[in-house]
């Protein structure tokens, strides 16, 4: 009998232990451990089973978790409250609901949980209604919750509000009212909350500081430091971090060293602050004089030098890393697949044994931006546990390479999306020509309550410059105002293009004026805007308005500029222009520019002057520069060069059909027949498909698009027996039309 008890108290015993020992692996993160450790226990308990849910929620594998949560013999009410954290801490809202509902008895912390998962949600008013429905007295933490919640959104009159119902006020849900208007950004408010406290701590005033810093307003933030009567190591480091990220390094070394007491974070923030400005060598001496090192410390290092481009530096850096750490392999990793080394990332990728999503994600993201669609699709289908940044990386990755629709049966397949899924359909489409479709899914995007940010303004806003969709680009503007997104750099920018592209050109220079800051890109958006409206003479004002400016030109600036003097036949500006590139701005000229000189001497007849710069350039002819000789060669029925540049342009381009319609024309109009009949015979023998002509109209706010010869029009016929009537009346007065001398179709 004796025996069989001390048994039985050595299996209790050694249960317990294993249930310590699996703790202690699912709270490092060391899940394969934990559930190696959990399949080898012959005798498991409740807690056995609870420690395993919880180490696999919070590791992201939540099906698995609640496979274990169905399997077992039985649960207690820790086994529902954890298997609910376990949904809210993964965001599995409407899961989390149902397995409350299902409860068959519930505590204080159960309404706790769900009133979390609600309120991290942003569902508030299904919190407030738990809330409210609580049987017992509620507890501190659900008010905590429901106020931080209802801050964090930005609702603070119901936050205060809910803060004068509690029958108790700790300076907690104070700190969480204040929390909510820093975050926000709201400082005025802020800091006449803060003053009407009726008590304060270290915390209190660690958010005010953090709350000047995240605006930006350090004099603020160091007048509040100093006001501070005994600042612990976070109001340091919240400093020391504010100057680093806005490059103030030396301020905050200064402040680094007037610390009394340092732990292994400051020192972190600091060594962080010289990678960020790129003073690895700084950086590396600081980090050789830390006392104690952990991980966070190599990894900021590693990355330093990924940042850099060393990577042979941070490989050995790696090599002596007393830990292991995804994200130092991971900063490699990316360093690789920037310098599209993509074997060599794969190799580090494979040597990682907690491969998380980012790990992941970033080897997907590589090959799709390498072009590598074969690897990328291999890769996600293999992932285990695919995330929605996953499945956006897909979508950009396809659309990067054109292939649209498999980009669309990817978007379809993503059960929740958000604004980074919508803009990479958006902007695929945009990119591949599909114009109607952006703006058509932009609007998709509003019906299913996503809110645009500027990279979907910019998309839209590029798709109404390429259509001429003036109207849709007005409501796009209105729409900017009020997003507030009217500030942004890429949205003002293509708020100019699109006006300058619908002919509105006034009002380009109106918005470029409006623009609190303006960049290069700017300048050359509205210069290619003058260029495009053939207004040459305002396009050369403003590139030596720029320069009055200190804004140094680009390669595209000069593309814009020497453009508008082609168009407007300035030639002597343009030479001068072009000569000044290399000599005042060392900035030597590549196919484009030189493009831009063909068509400008093409167009005032130096053809032969033209053609001798072509054959002298130091860069190699491109499809631009040939078609531009040849355009030349048709305005001044110069066939002699024509069939020279020609054959030149269908070795870069021979499937274009307008470069065949071209040549053909200028034989026609010169009466060789024969030889457009020969480059009839040369469409047909190379395959040369002619792509019916679309056009797009505005009727009504909406973006029509029609083709030439598209039978699914209505009165189809009609018009094209009107168009037949035309051609023969032009016929008969000896005018013919040109798009009637090659019929391709």
């Amino acid at each position: 009998m004796s025996c069989k008890l001390k048994s039985a108290g050595d299996g209790a015993a050694l249960v317990f232990h294993q249930n310590l020992k699996l703790t202690h692996l699912a709270k490092c993160g060391r899940l394969d451990e934990a559930v190696a450790v959990f399949n080898a226990m012959s005798t498991r308990n409740t807690v056995t089973y609870n420690s395993m849910i919880s180490a696999y929620a919070k590791n992201g594998r939540v099906a698995e978790a609640r496979r274990l949560f169905d399997a077992m013999p039985s649960r207690n009410l820790v086994s529902w409250n954890t298997m609910i954290a376990g949904y809210s801490h993964n965001q599995f809202v409407l899961a989390a609901s149902n397995l409350f509902d299902r409860m068959p008895e519930r505590d204080i912390f159960s309404y706790s949980l769900m009133i979390t998962c609600y309120a991290r949600n942003g569902e508030l008013e299904k919190a407030q209604e738990l809330f409210d429905r609580m049987p017992a007295e509620k507890s501190s933490v659900c008010y905590n919750t429901l106020i931080s919640g209802y801050a964090k959104s930005g609702r603070f009159e119901d936050a205060v509000q809910l803060l004068n119902k509690m029958p108790s006020q700790s300076l907690v849900s104070w700190n969480s009212v204040l929390a909510g208007y820093t975050q926000n950004k709201k400082m005025g408010s802020a800091l006449k909350f803060f003053e009407q406290m009726p008590a304060k701590d270290v915390v209190s005033q660690n958010l005010m500081l953090d709350g000047y810093v995240r605006i930006g307003d350090l004099d603020c933030a160091l007048e509040f430091f100093r006001r501070i009567d005994s600042p612990n190591v976070v109001s340091w480091v919240t400093m020391i971090s504010g100057y680093c990220r806005s490059g103030r390094i030396f301020q905050a070394r200064e402040l680094f060293d007037q610390m009394p007491e340092r732990n292994v974070v400051s020192w972190n923030a600091m060594i962080a602050g010289y990678v960020q400005s790129l003073q690895i060598e700084e950086a590396y001496k600081l980090f050789m004089e830390m006392p104690e090192k952990n991980a966070i410390s190599w990894t900021t290092m590693i990355n330093g030098y990924v940042r850099i481009g060393n990577l042979d530096e941070a490989c050995k850096m790696l090599g002596k890393m007393p830990f292991n750490s995804v994200a130092a392999e991971t900063a490699i990793m990316n360093g690789y697949v920037r310098k599209e080394r993509m074997d060599d990332a794969h190799q580090i990728f494979n040597q990682i044994r907690a491969q998380d999503a980012v790990c992941w994600n970033t080897m997907i993201s590589g090959y799709a931006q390498c072009g590598r669609m074969d690897e990328a699709v291999d890769l996600f289908e293999q992932m285990p546990r695919k995330d929605v940044v996953s499945w956006n990386t897909m979508v950009a990755g396809y659309a990067q390479c054109g292939q649209m629709s498999k980009a669309i049966s990817i978007f379809e397949q993503i059960g929740h999306k958000n604004t980074v899924s919508w803009n990479s359909i958006i902007s695929g489409f945009a990119q591949n020509g599909f114009y109607a479709e952006a703006l058509l899914y932009l609007v998709l995007m509003k019906k299913e309550g996503k809110k645009p940010d500027w990279s979907t303004f910019a998309c839209g806003l590029s798709a109404c410059a390429n259509l001429a969709a003036l109207q849709v680009g007005k409501q796009l503007h209105d729409l900017l105002l009020k997003s507030g997104h009217i500030t942004d750099f890429f949205a003002g920018n293509a708020l100019i293009t699109m006006y300058a592209r619908c002919g509105r050109i006034l009002q380009a220079r109106r918005v470029f004026n409006e623009m609190a800051v303006v960049d290069v890109i700017s300048w050359n958006a509205l210069i290619a805007g003058f260029a495009l409206n053939g207004d040459g003479r305002e396009a050369i004002s403003l590139f030596r308005e720029m320069g009055r400016n200190n804004v140094s030109p680009d390669e595209v600036t000069f593309v814009g500029v020497l453009s508008a003097c082609s168009h407007a036949g300035l030639i002597d500006e343009g030479l001068a222009l072009f000569d000044s590139m290399s000599k005042d701005y060392s900035i030597r000229p590549v196919a484009e520019h030189y493009a831009c000189i063909v068509d400008l001497l093409g167009r005032a007849g130096r053809l032969m002057e033209a053609f001798g710069l072509v054959k002298q350039m130091p860069v190699e002819a491109n499809a631009g520069i040939w078609g531009a000789l040849l355009g030349a060669c048709r305005i001044h029925k110069n066939r002699e060069l024509a069939r020279f540049a020609a054959p030149k342009l269908f070795e870069l381009e021979p499937h274009k059909t307008s470069n065949y319609v071209l040549l053909s024309n200028i034989n026609a109009e010169v009466g060789r027949w024969d030889e457009v009949e020969r480059m009839r015979v040369l469409i047909k023998e190379r395959g040369v498909q002619k792509q019916p002509a679309r056009s797009w109209i505005e009727i009504k706010n909406k973006v029509c698009s029609f083709s030439a010869d598209d039978s699914a029009e209505t009165r189809t016929s009609e018009v094209c027996r009107v168009l037949e009537e035309l051609s023969a009346q032009m016929r008969d007065t000896g005018i013919f039309p040109d798009s009637s001398v090659l019929d391709c179709g």
